[in-house]
């Protein structure tokens, strides 16, 4: 099997512990945006969702994964597939790092690096594809670096304080030889 460690980071499994990472995550509105979550979860519903996170892609058309420091095994952020379409191999991708001073230093890169060959090369998938705000430009350039191409443009797609902001579609088509 495909190991999903790279040089930095590993990406595993949720586990009970995780409970607060996703409470902290989940919860915190500067998120809100990216995730299109509109009020705060619960502990208990965290629980219950960690509790079922052991079933497959398949079964739940989703998979979360921590990304962790390879070193010390700390919890950095998450990636997630959502929208899986297992007739068409394709889902939505996305990944948020927690902490500001985590982001930049390469861990999205090969977190995301690491997933997609993951889900080319073990899932099967013919595609991945994001959707990232348009003003989001670091997440522009992180999939773009990855090797996702620019599809489309969703004009005032999400509703955001207020005020209507477009979305880009990105998308990595594997190449079938």
């Amino acid at each position: 099997m495909l190991s999903l460690k790279g040089d930095q980071i590993k990406l595993r499994a949720l586990e009970p512990e995780d409970l607060e990472l996703l409470f902290n995550i989940e919860n915190n509105r500067e998120f809100w945006e990216i995730s299109s979550t509109v009020t705060p979860y619960s502990r208990f519903i965290l629980k219950q969702y960690l509790e079922n996170s052991h079933r497959d892609i398949y079964e739940v058309k989703q998979l979360r994964l921590v990304i962790c420091n390879s070193n010390d095994e700390e919890p950095l952020g998450l990636i997630d597939l959502f929208d899986f379409e297992p007739k068409h191999k394709r889902a939505a991708i996305g990944i948020l790092i927690e902490n500001e001073e985590d982001r930049g230093r390469g861990y999205a890169a090969e977190a995301l690096d690491l997933l997609c060959r993951y889900c080319f090369e073990q899932l099967d998938f013919h595609q991945l594809y994001a959707n990232v705000g348009a003003d989001n430009i670091p997440s522009q350039r992180l999939f773009e670096k990855i090797g996702f191409n620019l599809a489309g443009r969703k004009k005032d797609w999400n509703l955001v304080n207020g005020k209507f902001k477009d979305e880009l579609l990105y998308q990595l088509i594997q190449n079938v030889h």
